[in-house]
């Protein structure tokens, strides 16, 4: 177990260096400088304002400074906000859009697997082709198309919730609606074809065989098993959730990471770019680490080091 996680920490590390290096040069390989507008077309004025974020220096010298800094957990001061730090509009957006992710993430996961299992008891029938075809819906609507259609009939026909910021329950619905339908969608699929395949398995027959309630079959026996490959999506789903979150905070004028993301690439703000994009992959990649350790948790034959030789 010491050296798997030894290993995997080794992995992680050089992953998330693999990403702030693509990164990095492919944001300054991009045209143009931040400094490219009206008030600073003056030639001196954006010489200044280059050397004082560094700008002028060799490519090659930006990498390295800005991984000793990294190191040292400063992302850097924004371009486009010279009054705060990276450190600060992360501080302040991320736990708005964890917030977000999180209830997504819940209702996503919550929502998949009701509808799967309850597909996979009724097979064939009406529960089953209603819940199959919300999960198609669920999978051919992009979010941002069905944030649209959630604004124009809950919040224009029908006043029910307020369309912008996040200032209370009722204004985190829509937006969490809009953002759990994809994910919720792939859940109850995999749920469904495994809990199916699971059903015919022998212990499920021996199971009933000895008297064992419905419930303590399902939720006992089959669920367990059946969980394993919806674990196994759920690092990229988290991925796709907290990547959609841009999109839809942007749409509902929420004001987490998103704002200051897509903000950022419009103006060319290299400090933010970067920093947003080291801290989500940093997150996403400690998820799916979690999720290898989940799979032995959820299946004892699963052993996450080798087996000592005989």
């Amino acid at each position: 177990m010491k050296s798997y996680l030894i290993k995997r920490l080794i992995a992680m590390i050089i992953t998330l260096w693999l990403i702030i290096t693509g990164t990095f040069f492919l944001m300054h390989s991009v045209p143009g400088s931040p400094f490219n507008e009206e008030r600073t077309t003056n030639e001196a004025i954006q010489k200044n304002l280059e050397a004082y974020y560094q700008l002028d220096k060799p490519l090659f010298v930006q990498y390295v400074n800005y991984l000793k800094s990294l190191v040292q957990f400063d992302l850097g001061p924004s371009i486009k906000k010279s009054s705060q730090t990276v450190n600060d509009l992360l501080g302040r957006g991320f736990p708005v859009s964890f917030e977000l992710g999180l209830y997504t993430l819940i209702l996503a996961i919550i929502s998949g697997i009701t509808l799967g299992v309850l597909a996979a008891l009724r097979h064939n029938g009406i529960i089953d082709y209603l819940a199959m075809t919300i999960a198609v819906l669920g999978i051919s609507i992009p979010n941002f198309v069905m944030a649209t259609l959630l604004i124009q009939q809950l919040a224009v026909n029908i006043p029910i919730f307020p369309v912008a910021t996040w200032a209370s329950p009722k204004h985190m619905v829509l937006p969490i609606l809009a953002l759990a339908t994809g994910p919720m969608a792939i859940i109850a699929r995999l749920t469904r074809t495994s809990m199916l395949e699971v059903l015919t398995q022998d212990y499920i027959k021996t199971a009933k065989a000895k008297g064992l309630s419905p419930v303590k079959i399902v939720f006992k026996h089959a669920l367990r098993n059946a969980l394993l490959p919806v674990v196994t999506v759920l690092g990229s789903l988290a991925a796709s959730i907290l990547t959609g979150t841009f999109v839809i905070e942007k749409i509902f004028a929420i004001p987490g990471m998103g704002k200051y993301f897509v903000d950022s690439i419009n103006n060319r703000d290299y400090p933010v770019i970067m920093g947003t994009t080291v801290f989500y992959s940093a997150i996403l990649i400690v998820m799916l680490f979690l999720v290898d350790l989940a799979y032995g948790l959820l299946d004892p034959r699963i052993k996450l080091h080798k087996k000592e030789a005989k």
